[in-house]
């Protein structure tokens, strides 16, 4: 990683890549960038800069990540942890996540699972 510059990272979709508490990219991805900062200025209306939304998912990411939550409460496009495997939240129900795509479909469990997107994540989507 080169010190002052974007993240070298890539992956798979948005989901993943929020989950993993990072942003849409800004140099390749200008319009839903500046979206995810719009919406966070209307939840944070002090902290009006990339750097400050960056800053508190970088601390989510490291030291709030992993909350608990029932499925119904998180919007499609969050990623939790249910038996071992990272799943997608989307259209009432949940896919397996795997390094090739998505694949298994199932209901939302009945049971509080482990959120995998950092706190703030959701609310911007």
């Amino acid at each position: 990683m080169q010190p002052g510059k974007y993240t070298e990272l890539f992956f798979l979709d948005e989901a993943t890549a929020c989950a993993a508490g990072h942003r849409p990219c800004r140099e390749c991805r200008r319009a839903a960038a500046d979206e995810i900062l719009a919406r966070w200025r209307e939840a944070h209306p002090r902290d009006t800069r990339f750097g400050q939304l960056d800053t508190r998912l970088h601390r989510e990411r490291i030291y709030d990540a992993h909350h608990q939550s029932t499925c119904a409460r998180l919007p499609d496009g969050a990623m939790v942890s249910l038996e071992g495997r990272a799943w997608l939240v989307v259209d009432g129900g949940l896919r397996a996540w795997t390094h090739g795509g998505y694949t298994d479909h199932r209901p939302w469990p009945q049971v509080r699972v482990t959120v995998l997107t950092p706190p703030s994540t959701p609310a911007l989507t």
